[in-house]
């Protein structure tokens, strides 16, 4: 599998979500649901034997899972603004196989706010256990602890 920046990932993400804002289908996505939807886009595709999308680590925060990178990329919480150059570059690189898995998790995560994937997150045990169960925050959720999971709860193969 082809590895991507995660900031890409994200841009499939807002490219998606503008789509369904466009024809009054959804709400203009937050950097919380971005951020949510990242990790199960990462989980969903460990989880399907197809390795990791993106190198950038996943952190364990006190509102869930987080890709500090992508999160310091956004001045604001509720307008993820992006650069047309930027936007057209990032989803240029992501291939077609890659692009159905993405919609495939838009669709079935995509549906939830961005409060309900933080609770969802918050009742998983990758973060659960990369935060001594919500005690701790600010360290790396294992790759493998996220495969497990999602092929145990998520992925029938």
């Amino acid at each position: 599998m082809k590895k991507y920046k995660a900031i890409d990932i994200a841009r499939w993400f807002i490219d998606r979500n503008c789509e369904d804002v466009n024809n009054g289908e959804d709400e203009k996505m937050t950097l919380l649901k971005l951020l949510k939807l990242l990790y199960y886009a990462e989980g969903c595709s460990l989880a399907l034997d197809r390795g990791s999308l993106f190198d950038e680590k996943i952190l364990a925060w006190e509102h869930g899972p987080v890709v500090e990178e992508v999160w310091r990329s956004f001045g604001n919480a509720y307008d993820l603004q992006t650069d047309e150059e930027d936007m057209v570059r990032s989803l240029s690189k992501i291939s077609e196989e890659d692009k159905e898995l993405l919609e495939d998790v838009y669709a079935v995560f995509g549906k939830y706010s961005a409060s309900g994937l933080r609770n969802k997150t918050h009742a998983e045990s990758p973060w659960l256990n990369a935060t001594q169960g919500g005690r701790r925050f600010n360290s790396e959720i294992s790759r493998q602890s996220i495969m497990e999971y999602f092929k145990e709860n998520y992925v029938k193969n």
